[in-house]
């Protein structure tokens, strides 16, 4: 599941994401016919619209056997909002909650799906780890770190307040944008504080959303996704 964002604006990660499971013996499919997940339309409050792209993202992954997503708040859509969105109608819940046990953000899917650690990567750098909100109600918390510890080369700092939202939230960017901005430059300025060359999450909202406040603020710090980070050889 390639998603929105993945699609538009980061489809390397998705590229990084296709290679790094296929060296780990993944066969991978990619249906063509997906679309947005609908998490804008539920967070804005559309839920009829939201129900409309839910059945239409349930019907694209039907045959999958397992989903993997490099996005914990997309994967939070599908695990957590899908079956609620469906609970006044018992087929349609059903099918979401059958989705919804298929469905895994990359990490975990590596750490606990595969019992992947160590995945061969190799990427010299000094680089620091911001936490995307969305893999806390996912209760994925230690397995991206885990991930990078493994990384051969790879110089990996802590970042203060790691865990703190960097102030996208999605819709929430567009809605406060003061609010947003103040939380971004909050976060911005912690990535710098460490020295690091990167600065690596597991979401492309928050990559997009922190890129673009170092970019402003004159910053030389790259972004990169999770994904991009481990397919490196």
């Amino acid at each position: 599941m390639i998603t929105c964002l993945g699609d538009a604006l980061f489809p390397d990660v998705g590229v990084a994401t296709v290679k790094l499971l296929r060296r780990l013996g993944v066969g991978v499919d990619f249906p063509e016919s997906q679309t947005c997940c609908g998490q804008p339309h539920f967070n804005s409050g559309f839920h009829h619209d939201a129900r409309a792209l839910a059945k239409h993202t349930i019907h694209a992954f039907a045959k999958s056997p397992l989903v993997v997503t490099p996005s914990g708040s997309c994967a939070a859509m599908v695990k957590l909002e899908y079956p609620e969105l469906f609970h006044h109608d018992p087929v349609w819940h059903g099918r979401a909650e059958d989705l919804a046990r298929r469905t895994h953000e990359l990490s975990d899917f590596l750490v606990n799906v595969l019992g992947k650690v160590d995945v061969g990567a190799r990427y010299p750098a000094r680089a620091t780890y911001h936490m995307a909100c969305h893999l806390r109600g996912l209760g994925i918390t230690t397995e991206p770190l885990r991930l990078l510890e493994n990384v051969a080369g790879l110089e990996l700092v802590p970042l203060e307040r790691h865990d703190e939202c960097c102030g996208f939230g999605g819709s929430f960017a567009v809605r406060y944008p003061a609010i947003s901005g103040a939380m971004v430059n909050d976060k911005a300025g912690f990535v710098e504080k460490t020295g690091a060359e990167v600065v690596v999450a597991t979401d492309a909202g928050c990559l997009m959303n922190i890129g673009g406040c170092l970019r402003r603020r004159g910053g030389k710090v790259r972004i990169m996704h999770l994904a991009e980070v481990l397919a490196q050889q």
